[in-house]
Protein backbone atom coordinates (compact mmCIF):
# COMPACT_ATOMS: atom_id res chain seq x y z
CA UNK A 1 0.00 0.00 0.00
CA UNK A 2 1.32 3.45 -0.97
CA UNK A 3 1.57 5.81 1.96
CA UNK A 4 0.34 9.32 1.26
CA UNK A 5 2.25 12.19 2.79
CA UNK A 6 0.96 15.64 3.63
CA UNK A 7 2.81 18.68 2.31
CA UNK A 8 4.00 19.37 5.84
CA UNK A 9 5.43 15.87 6.18
CA UNK A 10 7.14 16.06 2.81
CA UNK A 11 8.69 19.49 3.48
CA UNK A 12 10.03 18.21 6.79
CA UNK A 13 11.40 14.98 5.32
CA UNK A 14 12.93 16.66 2.27
CA UNK A 15 14.02 19.85 4.01
CA UNK A 16 12.50 22.06 1.29
CA UNK A 17 10.08 24.96 1.32
CA UNK A 18 6.59 24.96 -0.21
CA UNK A 19 7.83 26.56 -3.43
CA UNK A 20 10.31 23.75 -4.10
CA UNK A 21 7.82 21.07 -3.09
CA UNK A 22 5.37 22.55 -5.59
CA UNK A 23 8.10 22.38 -8.25
CA UNK A 24 8.61 18.66 -7.54
CA UNK A 25 4.86 18.14 -7.80
CA UNK A 26 4.67 20.09 -11.05
CA UNK A 27 7.37 17.90 -12.63
CA UNK A 28 5.47 14.82 -11.46
CA UNK A 29 2.24 16.14 -12.97
CA UNK A 30 3.94 16.90 -16.29
CA UNK A 31 5.60 13.47 -16.37
CA UNK A 32 2.26 11.72 -15.76
CA UNK A 33 0.90 13.69 -18.73
CA UNK A 34 3.95 12.65 -20.81
CA UNK A 35 3.43 9.00 -19.84
CA UNK A 36 -0.12 9.22 -21.10
CA UNK A 37 1.17 10.29 -24.50
CA UNK A 38 3.69 7.46 -24.89
CA UNK A 39 2.78 5.15 -27.73
CA UNK A 40 0.74 7.75 -29.60
CA UNK A 41 -0.53 5.87 -32.60
CA UNK A 42 0.26 6.89 -36.15
CA UNK A 43 -1.55 4.98 -38.87
CA UNK A 44 1.66 3.32 -40.06
CA UNK A 45 4.21 1.58 -37.86
CA UNK A 46 7.42 3.58 -37.46
CA UNK A 47 10.54 1.39 -37.77
CA UNK A 48 13.97 2.85 -36.99
CA UNK A 49 17.20 1.25 -38.10
CA UNK A 50 20.12 2.58 -36.07
CA UNK A 51 23.50 1.85 -37.62
CA UNK A 52 26.51 2.03 -35.31
CA UNK A 53 29.11 1.45 -38.00
CA UNK A 54 31.78 4.06 -38.67
CA UNK A 55 32.64 2.49 -41.99
CA UNK A 56 31.71 3.96 -45.37
CA UNK A 57 33.16 3.92 -48.87
CA UNK A 58 33.25 7.71 -48.56
CA UNK A 59 35.59 7.76 -45.55
CA UNK A 60 38.97 6.30 -44.69
CA UNK A 61 37.81 2.67 -44.86
CA UNK A 62 36.80 3.07 -48.54
CA UNK A 63 34.26 0.29 -48.08
CA UNK A 64 30.64 0.25 -46.94
CA UNK A 65 29.57 -1.33 -43.67
CA UNK A 66 28.57 -4.99 -43.51
CA UNK A 67 26.16 -4.54 -40.60
CA UNK A 68 24.56 -1.56 -42.31
CA UNK A 69 24.16 -3.52 -45.53
CA UNK A 70 22.16 -6.18 -43.67
CA UNK A 71 20.21 -3.46 -41.88
CA UNK A 72 19.27 -1.85 -45.21
CA UNK A 73 18.07 -5.23 -46.51
CA UNK A 74 16.02 -5.73 -43.37
CA UNK A 75 14.40 -2.29 -43.60
CA UNK A 76 13.59 -2.97 -47.27
CA UNK A 77 11.80 -6.18 -46.20
CA UNK A 78 9.11 -4.40 -44.18
CA UNK A 79 5.67 -4.12 -45.72
CA UNK A 80 5.58 -0.49 -46.88
CA UNK A 81 1.78 -0.54 -46.86
CA UNK A 82 1.79 -0.60 -43.05
CA UNK A 83 5.35 0.44 -42.11
CA UNK A 84 7.46 3.55 -42.53
CA UNK A 85 11.17 2.85 -42.17
CA UNK A 86 14.12 5.16 -41.53
CA UNK A 87 17.84 4.49 -41.46
CA UNK A 88 19.93 6.48 -38.98
CA UNK A 89 23.69 6.08 -39.57
CA UNK A 90 25.16 7.38 -36.30
CA UNK A 91 28.39 8.43 -38.05
CA UNK A 92 26.36 11.18 -39.74
CA UNK A 93 25.35 12.73 -36.40
CA UNK A 94 27.32 14.75 -33.90
CA UNK A 95 26.86 12.98 -30.55
CA UNK A 96 28.80 14.10 -27.48
CA UNK A 97 29.86 11.62 -24.80
CA UNK A 98 27.81 10.99 -21.67
CA UNK A 99 29.09 12.79 -18.56
CA UNK A 100 27.76 10.08 -16.22
CA UNK A 101 25.64 12.50 -14.17
CA UNK A 102 23.20 9.68 -13.46
CA UNK A 103 25.81 7.89 -11.36
CA UNK A 104 25.99 10.77 -8.88
CA UNK A 105 22.20 10.97 -8.38
CA UNK A 106 19.36 9.55 -10.47
CA UNK A 107 17.79 12.96 -10.90
CA UNK A 108 21.12 14.56 -11.85
CA UNK A 109 20.41 13.15 -15.34
CA UNK A 110 17.51 14.81 -17.16
CA UNK A 111 15.26 14.57 -20.18
CA UNK A 112 16.04 16.26 -22.38
CA UNK A 113 19.75 15.92 -21.53
CA UNK A 114 20.78 18.96 -19.50
CA UNK A 115 24.48 18.52 -20.32
CA UNK A 116 23.74 19.43 -23.93
CA UNK A 117 20.47 21.38 -23.52
CA UNK A 118 17.95 21.33 -26.35
CA UNK A 119 17.50 24.67 -28.10
CA UNK A 120 20.78 26.13 -26.83
CA UNK A 121 24.24 26.56 -28.42
CA UNK A 122 25.38 23.55 -26.35
CA UNK A 123 22.92 21.07 -27.87
CA UNK A 124 24.25 18.18 -29.93
CA UNK A 125 22.30 16.10 -32.43
CA UNK A 126 21.40 13.46 -29.87
CA UNK A 127 19.43 16.11 -27.99
CA UNK A 128 18.27 18.01 -31.06
CA UNK A 129 17.23 15.09 -33.30
CA UNK A 130 17.77 11.53 -32.11
CA UNK A 131 15.82 11.50 -28.83
CA UNK A 132 12.70 12.53 -30.71
CA UNK A 133 13.30 9.87 -33.37
CA UNK A 134 13.34 7.22 -30.64
CA UNK A 135 10.16 8.59 -29.05
CA UNK A 136 8.32 8.31 -32.38
CA UNK A 137 9.41 4.72 -33.10
CA UNK A 138 7.32 1.57 -32.70
CA UNK A 139 10.34 -0.69 -33.26
CA UNK A 140 14.09 -0.12 -33.33
CA UNK A 141 16.74 -2.30 -34.97
CA UNK A 142 20.22 -1.82 -33.53
CA UNK A 143 22.93 -2.78 -36.04
CA UNK A 144 26.58 -2.77 -35.02
CA UNK A 145 29.84 -4.41 -35.96
CA UNK A 146 31.88 -6.17 -33.30
CA UNK A 147 34.87 -4.00 -32.35
CA UNK A 148 37.31 -5.71 -30.00
CA UNK A 149 34.60 -8.00 -28.55
CA UNK A 150 32.23 -5.06 -27.95
CA UNK A 151 29.70 -2.93 -29.79
CA UNK A 152 31.07 -0.07 -31.86
CA UNK A 153 32.15 3.19 -30.26
CA UNK A 154 29.32 5.02 -32.04
CA UNK A 155 26.69 2.58 -30.78
CA UNK A 156 28.10 2.66 -27.25
CA UNK A 157 27.99 6.47 -27.22
CA UNK A 158 24.37 6.37 -28.41
CA UNK A 159 23.46 3.79 -25.76
CA UNK A 160 25.22 5.77 -23.01
CA UNK A 161 23.41 8.98 -23.98
CA UNK A 162 20.07 7.16 -24.13
CA UNK A 163 20.15 7.04 -20.31
CA UNK A 164 18.23 10.33 -20.53
CA UNK A 165 15.35 8.36 -22.07
CA UNK A 166 15.48 5.70 -19.37
CA UNK A 167 13.70 7.25 -16.42
CA UNK A 168 15.06 10.78 -16.33
CA UNK A 169 12.85 13.73 -15.40
CA UNK A 170 12.95 17.49 -15.90
CA UNK A 171 15.44 19.34 -13.71
CA UNK A 172 14.18 20.62 -10.38
CA UNK A 173 16.01 23.90 -11.03
CA UNK A 174 16.25 24.69 -14.77
CA UNK A 175 18.71 27.51 -13.99
CA UNK A 176 21.01 25.17 -12.07
CA UNK A 177 20.19 21.65 -13.32
CA UNK A 178 23.29 20.09 -11.75
CA UNK A 179 22.52 21.22 -8.20
CA UNK A 180 23.33 17.84 -6.69
CA UNK A 181 21.90 18.46 -3.21
CA UNK A 182 18.60 19.63 -4.66
CA UNK A 183 18.51 16.71 -7.10
CA UNK A 184 19.03 14.26 -4.24
CA UNK A 185 15.98 15.77 -2.54
CA UNK A 186 14.05 15.47 -5.79
CA UNK A 187 14.97 11.78 -5.96
CA UNK A 188 13.82 11.29 -2.38
CA UNK A 189 10.50 12.92 -3.34
CA UNK A 190 10.16 10.36 -6.15
CA UNK A 191 10.90 7.52 -3.74
CA UNK A 192 8.22 8.72 -1.33
CA UNK A 193 5.43 9.62 -3.76
CA UNK A 194 5.71 7.42 -6.87
CA UNK A 195 2.99 4.87 -7.53
CA UNK A 196 3.70 1.94 -9.87
CA UNK A 197 0.04 1.99 -10.93
CA UNK A 198 0.24 5.63 -12.07
CA UNK A 199 2.63 5.80 -15.05
CA UNK A 200 4.85 8.85 -14.86
CA UNK A 201 4.42 9.39 -11.14
CA UNK A 202 8.05 8.35 -10.74
CA UNK A 203 10.87 7.73 -13.19
CA UNK A 204 9.59 7.46 -16.78
CA UNK A 205 11.08 4.81 -19.08
CA UNK A 206 10.54 6.16 -22.59
CA UNK A 207 11.71 3.04 -24.45
CA UNK A 208 8.87 1.11 -22.84
CA UNK A 209 6.82 -1.10 -25.14
CA UNK A 210 8.98 -0.51 -28.23
CA UNK A 211 10.03 -3.69 -30.07
CA UNK A 212 13.78 -4.33 -30.36
CA UNK A 213 15.76 -6.13 -33.05
CA UNK A 214 19.52 -6.64 -33.44
CA UNK A 215 21.95 -7.16 -36.31
CA UNK A 216 25.56 -7.83 -35.33
CA UNK A 217 28.43 -8.57 -37.67
CA UNK A 218 32.03 -9.47 -37.01
CA UNK A 219 35.22 -11.12 -38.17
CA UNK A 220 35.44 -13.43 -35.16
CA UNK A 221 33.80 -14.19 -31.80
CA UNK A 222 32.26 -11.29 -29.86
CA UNK A 223 28.69 -11.14 -31.20
CA UNK A 224 27.28 -12.94 -28.17
CA UNK A 225 28.99 -10.47 -25.83
CA UNK A 226 27.54 -7.51 -27.76
CA UNK A 227 24.09 -9.07 -27.86
CA UNK A 228 24.11 -9.85 -24.14
CA UNK A 229 25.11 -6.28 -23.30
CA UNK A 230 22.39 -4.76 -25.49
CA UNK A 231 19.78 -7.24 -24.23
CA UNK A 232 20.45 -6.53 -20.58
CA UNK A 233 20.39 -2.76 -20.92
CA UNK A 234 17.42 -2.43 -23.29
CA UNK A 235 15.33 -4.97 -21.40
CA UNK A 236 15.83 -2.81 -18.32
CA UNK A 237 14.65 0.15 -20.39
CA UNK A 238 11.36 -1.65 -21.04
CA UNK A 239 11.79 -2.68 -24.66
CA UNK A 240 9.87 -5.71 -25.96
CA UNK A 241 11.91 -8.64 -27.30
CA UNK A 242 9.93 -10.83 -29.69
CA UNK A 243 11.21 -14.34 -30.46
CA UNK A 244 13.92 -14.58 -33.11
CA UNK A 245 14.75 -10.89 -32.95
CA UNK A 246 18.44 -10.99 -33.73
CA UNK A 247 20.90 -11.91 -36.46
CA UNK A 248 24.58 -12.26 -36.07
CA UNK A 249 26.65 -12.74 -39.17
CA UNK A 250 30.21 -13.85 -38.59
CA UNK A 251 33.20 -14.54 -40.80
CA UNK A 252 36.10 -16.61 -39.51
CA UNK A 253 39.44 -15.94 -37.88
CA UNK A 254 40.84 -18.45 -40.36
CA UNK A 255 40.15 -15.97 -43.19
CA UNK A 256 41.74 -12.59 -43.80
CA UNK A 257 39.42 -9.65 -43.15
CA UNK A 258 39.23 -8.74 -46.85
CA UNK A 259 37.15 -11.91 -47.29
CA UNK A 260 34.57 -10.84 -44.69
CA UNK A 261 32.22 -8.89 -46.94
CA UNK A 262 31.52 -11.76 -49.34
CA UNK A 263 30.77 -14.08 -46.40
CA UNK A 264 28.90 -11.75 -44.05
CA UNK A 265 26.71 -10.06 -46.65
CA UNK A 266 26.05 -13.20 -48.68
CA UNK A 267 22.60 -14.42 -49.65
CA UNK A 268 22.87 -16.74 -46.65
CA UNK A 269 21.24 -13.97 -44.58
CA UNK A 270 18.52 -12.89 -47.04
CA UNK A 271 15.90 -15.05 -45.38
CA UNK A 272 17.07 -14.02 -41.90
CA UNK A 273 16.57 -10.29 -42.52
CA UNK A 274 13.09 -10.91 -43.97
CA UNK A 275 12.06 -13.00 -40.98
CA UNK A 276 13.43 -10.36 -38.59
CA UNK A 277 11.25 -7.74 -40.32
CA UNK A 278 8.21 -10.02 -40.06
CA UNK A 279 8.78 -10.78 -36.38
CA UNK A 280 9.21 -7.12 -35.47
CA UNK A 281 6.06 -6.21 -37.40
CA UNK A 282 4.17 -8.87 -35.47
CA UNK A 283 5.59 -7.55 -32.19
CA UNK A 284 4.37 -4.03 -33.01
CA UNK A 285 0.90 -5.35 -33.89
CA UNK A 286 0.71 -7.10 -30.52
CA UNK A 287 2.11 -4.09 -28.67
CA UNK A 288 -0.54 -1.81 -30.13
CA UNK A 289 -3.27 -3.81 -28.45
CA UNK A 290 -2.39 -2.08 -25.17
CA UNK A 291 -0.71 1.14 -24.11
CA UNK A 292 3.04 0.69 -23.56
CA UNK A 293 2.60 1.63 -19.90
CA UNK A 294 0.77 -1.66 -19.31
CA UNK A 295 4.24 -3.02 -18.45
CA UNK A 296 5.08 -2.60 -14.76
CA UNK A 297 8.35 -1.53 -13.16
CA UNK A 298 9.42 0.03 -9.90
CA UNK A 299 8.90 3.73 -10.60
CA UNK A 300 10.62 4.80 -7.40
CA UNK A 301 14.09 3.66 -8.49
CA UNK A 302 16.09 3.73 -11.70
Amino acid sequence: MIKKYSDKELMKELKVDKKMLDRFKQIQKETIWEAGRLGRRTKKFKILGISGSARSKDNMAREDSNSEELLKRCLASFDKRICDTELLPLRDYHIEHCNACYSTANTQCHFYCSCYPKGTPLEDEMTKILYDKVLEADAIIFATPVNNYAMSTLMKTFIDRSISLDGSLKPADPNDPKNKELNKKHMRFVELTSNDDIPGSGMLKRFIGKAAGFIITGHEEGASLVLASLYMYLNGCGMVFPPFNYIYAMSSVCNSTYKDKEIVTSSCYDKQVKLLAQNLTQAVKLSRINKPTVWKYDAGVN
